[in-house]
């Protein structure tokens, strides 16, 4: 199998015009028909950091995934409002087969506060040199060529009895891309929906929506390795609602999100 594009080449071949962003998206970054959603999302981040050099750090984006992303892609970055510490924005992704997907992002300056807390301990893991992979060779989702996982704890797909909810270590093969914002929302939607753990036989499933909140400015780990926990809090009418953390290395959270996906079973 051919390693195909690396993260840090894919990003570097997004240009701008007076139009936006556009970028011609390789086959082997695909999740079936369209582009991974975390792909689409880190596409849409990169183009609002080119788009204002002088953004404060990412705090929060809704990203709602509607159509096919593939192929030739436009990206439109609209700005919604500017305040003294923060800004708004909207990215517009859209290809051959239409509207593609939208992202509202949400930058925000750090400012000082009396008030340092959080309830976000990193659950028990093995380390990912001790665990055993999760995307085998050839096994996984065309994407997942350019992630190297591990399985940290939690179920496995198809145990139809176990807690719907995975634990696993990621990071990008591409050293170059375990540095900046667009790597780091890359790896936050690498692992599959939580719910494949009640599948009874592999079928098809899309997100729908991704929402994330990030904890800290410029999170940094240790040789790249993410740990993110993925728990389906719902499986029922042909949908599954779940929450996910991502923590570094070190045990500090860093990121939490939530994901509607489309069960096709």
């Amino acid at each position: 199998m051919s390693d195909g594009t690396a993260f840090s080449t894919l990003l570097a071949q997004l240009t701008g015009d007076a139009d936006g962003y556009a970028i011609d998206l390789p086959a082997d970054w695909l999740q079936g028909r369209t582009a991974f959603g975390g792909l689409t999302a880190a596409l849409s981040v990169a183009a609002a950091l080119r788009s204002d050099a002088d953004l404060p750090p990412l705090r929060s984006a809704q990203v709602m995934l509607a159509g096919p992303a593939s192929g030739p892609l436009r990206l439109a970055v609209q700005p919604l409002r500017a305040g003294k510490s923060s800004r708004f924005l909207s990215v517009d992704v859209t290809g051959d087969a239409g509207f593609a997907a939208r992202s509202l992002l949400s930058f925000g300056a750090s400012r000082a506060s009396q008030i340092d807390w959080q309830a976000l301990p990193m659950p028990p893991a093995l380390p990912p040199e001790q665990a055993e992979v999760f995307f085998k060779a050839g096994a996984g989702p065309g994407f997942s060529r350019h992630f190297e996982t591990a399985i940290a704890g939690g179920a496995r797909p198809f145990q139809p009895t176990a807690t719907p909810e995975l634990l696993l270590w990621v990071r990008h093969r591409d050293v170059a891309a375990r540095q900046g914002l667009p790597g780091l929302v890359a790896v936050a939607d690498t692992p599959p929906a939580a719910a494949l753990v009640h599948f009874p036989a592999p079928a098809p499933f899309s997100t729908m929506t991704w929402s994330f909140d990030l904890l800290c400015d410029a999170p940094q780990t240790d040789d790249g390795w993410w740990l993110i926990q993925s728990r389906a809090e719902t499986i029922t009418n042909g949908y599954s609602a779940q929450s996910m953390t991502m923590w570094n290395r070190a045990g500090q959270p860093v990121l939490v999100a939530r994901q509607m996906e489309a069960l096709f079973i």
